[in-house]
């Protein structure tokens, strides 16, 4: 059997392009079933119940097991066991960081989401879009493109977006987008661990380990006044991680920036790569909402 599945700390993308894509795979007379890596966070839990769609199992190693990913393709963030498992393709939008001994079928395009490249997957096969898996592949692709703000959004997200609505029966995806925002940006009742542990990646530069978080809200105030509270937290994560940084990105869908939190021994890379000055840890990054093609590329020009 086919075990997919998203990244650690999965988001509503990972987990509706895994069960989109085990959908397919079963159409298509391939055994195949969707997992998920960690808990669902509050916007998928909404997304699934609002199109009836029963979340994936926790699958707890993928040693011995025939895998497939979907929307990441780095071991870092992958599943406990991968080294050991049978890889059978990669599905995803993300830049490829990937040696493998053998060939396999991968399939990564610069696209605002991996449900996107699902989606065109379903037209390419000839197979018919489920109402509840369009929803939630709808849902993906918004939620990762950040209702089409975000840089990384192309004009085929927004022409699949449209069509899965359609089939859905989403009337105004605006609407729905924003819904979906402001459940997944609720923090009043959150410890910092819950918030910062809700979507992060961890990447290794030349060897440094920087852990990314991003939290994208509505309203970033309830979040800032607690500044004290989630860089004290952050450097207590990094020294027990023994990460060369922490970043958290508080990203204002509205105001469409963020406010970047940094604990670090080594502050100069970082206000090089971002062309900031860090006041006390925290500093305003206009127009930076994505973390995969604004944050981590400037790293990766800095560190290599």
């Amino acid at each position: 059997m086919l075990h997919i599945f998203g990244h650690r700390a999965p988001d509503t993308d990972s987990i509706a392009s895994a069960i989109a894509y085990a959908f397919l795979k079963n159409e298509l007379k391939a055994e195949a079933k969707a997992f998920r890596l960690g808990e669902i966070n509050e916007e998928t839990k909404f997304v699934l119940e609002k199109f009836k769609v029963e979340p994936p199992e926790i699958l707890e190693s993928a040693e011995g097991k025939d895998v497939i990913l979907v929307d990441h393709n780095e071991f870092e963030q992958s599943a406990k066991g991968i080294e050991k498992a049978n890889l059978v393709e990669i599905i995803d939008h993300h830049k490829l960081k990937l040696s493998w001994p053998k060939p396999i079928f991968v399939l990564t395009l610069p696209w605002g989401s991996t449900a996107t490249i699902i989606t065109k997957l379903f037209e390419l096969k000839k197979v018919e879009i489920p109402k509840t898996i369009a929803g939630v592949l709808a849902a993906a692709i918004l939620s990762d493109t950040v209702i089409f703000k975000s840089p990384t959004t192309t004009q085929i997200d927004k022409e699949v977006a449209k069509k899965l609505a359609e089939i859905a029966g989403i009337q105004d995806l605006e609407k729905f987008g924003i819904e979906m925002f402001k459940i997944k940006s609720r923090v009043a009742d959150k410890s910092v661990e819950e918030l910062l542990k809700k979507d992060y990646k961890t990447y290794d530069f030349k060897g440094r380990k920087i852990w990314i978080a991003q939290i994208e809200v509505v309203d970033d105030e309830e979040v800032l006044k607690r500044k004290g509270e989630i860089l004290e937290f952050m450097k207590g994560f990094k020294e027990k991680e023994n990460l060369y940084a922490a970043i958290l990105m508080v990203t204002n869908i509205l105001k469409e920036g963020s406010t970047l939190f940094l604990v670090t021994k080594e502050i100069q890379p970082f206000e090089k790569a971002f062309n900031l000055k860090f006041e006390e840890g925290i500093a305003w990054a206009p127009g930076v909402m994505s973390r995969k093609k604004q944050v981590v590329p400037p790293l990766e020009k800095v560190f290599s």
